[in-house]
């Protein structure tokens, strides 16, 4: 959200909180003096003689100040902690704006943090790899590119979730995003950490139509489902990845052959920061599945476990092809 739209939503919750001070403030007051008016009427008797009697020239009132004095400390009470409880309504809303605001804060620190731990992952890798040619006086020229093609995507990651944050999204391109081409980009992108792992990861493409989702968003989800399949391949195996068309959709899946997800952690492994123990190489926060069932909903997508044993899951991405209606169902979270 830009700075005039949070300057925009401050101004509107002040006035709100002025509005309804001001507003509660005269209502409490009205009420008090109308209580008042009304003891006093009814409390009022009139003026009378010495002996009891009412004064036959009189038309004067009197009240009993020992009666009135209760009601007035009742009523002053009662009008403290009316006012005190309006203060408390108030201030309740004028802070809410900030809540919301340090809560977007910090999840985008979170997310990005998450999503850009990959890419950087990656880069790092490929530097080490490069110094150590370049110590040995081995040809580095292959690195290079592919050195620059990461820093090309976690630019393009930073740039989406700087999107997001403001309420916006990247485009569709035209005919939808090339989903081969995008799990290319990815398999690219995590084999320096896939091959420091020893784990070797298979593309099988097929002949698939363009998704109606961007290609950096579409990127970026094949990119957190490899990641976690990488994560808990152990050394020696296989993570395989393959798209097919089903229906009016294009499924992107990815097997690997790991220790599988607990029984007891199937039901929450997509909720945010919910994490399945510590199986991975690497520690988890909780992230990567939630913002990738987030990511693919956000386009009329899922994202689901669909199938885990000791033999290894297998985690489908299922996104519209571009044109086309979605049969995909609801996703859960991610671990």
């Amino acid at each position: 959200m830009s700075d005039a739209a949070d300057r925009s939503r401050v101004h509107a919750a002040a006035t709100r909180v002025g509005v309804f001070v001001g507003a509660g403030s005269a209502a409490v007051l009205v009420v008090g003096v109308s209580v008042l008016l009304v003891v006093l009427n009814t409390s009022a008797r009139p003026e009378r003689e010495h002996g009891g009697a009412p004064h036959p020239d009189s038309d004067r009132f009197v009240v009993d100040l020992d009666h009135i004095v209760w009601w007035i400390v009742a009523l002053a009470t009662a009008g403290a902690v009316l006012m005190a409880l309006i203060g408390w309504i108030a201030a309740r809303s004028a802070v809410r704006p900030l809540a919301a605001a340090l809560g977007a804060q910090r999840r985008f620190v979170a997310d990005a943090s998450h999503e850009l731990r990959t890419p950087l992952t990656a880069v790092s890798a490929r530097v080490q790899l490069l110094q150590r040619r370049h110590d040995r006086d081995e040809a580095i020229d292959e690195l290079l590119p592919l050195l620059r093609h990461d820093v090309e995507v976690m630019d393009a990651v930073l740039q989406e979730l700087l999107l997001l944050a403001e309420g916006g999204a990247a485009e569709i391109p035209p005919g939808g995003a090339d989903a081969v081409a995008c799990a290319r980009t990815a398999v690219g992108l995590l084999e320096p950490i896939a091959s420091g792992h020893d784990v070797r990861m298979t593309l099988t493409p097929s002949d698939v139509p363009g998704v109606a989702i961007p290609a950096s968003t579409l990127t970026r989800l094949i990119t957190v489902l490899l990641d976690n399949a990488v994560q808990h391949a152990p050394e020696g195996t296989e993570v395989e990845l393959t798209l097919a068309v089903v229906d009016h959709a294009v499924e992107v899946r990815v097997r690997d052959h790991g220790p599988g997800v607990d029984p007891v952690d199937v039901e929450r492994i997509f909720d945010r920061f919910a994490r399945s123990g510590e199986r991975g190489r690497r520690r988890g926060f909780g992230l990567g599945l939630a913002l990738a069932r987030e990511g693919a909903e956000r386009f009329g997508g899922s994202v689901e476990l669909t199938s885990t044993s000791a033999q290894g899951s297998t985690f489908t991405l299922r996104l519209p092809r571009a044109g086309g209606a979605t049969t995909g169902s609801e996703g859960r979270s991610v671990g």
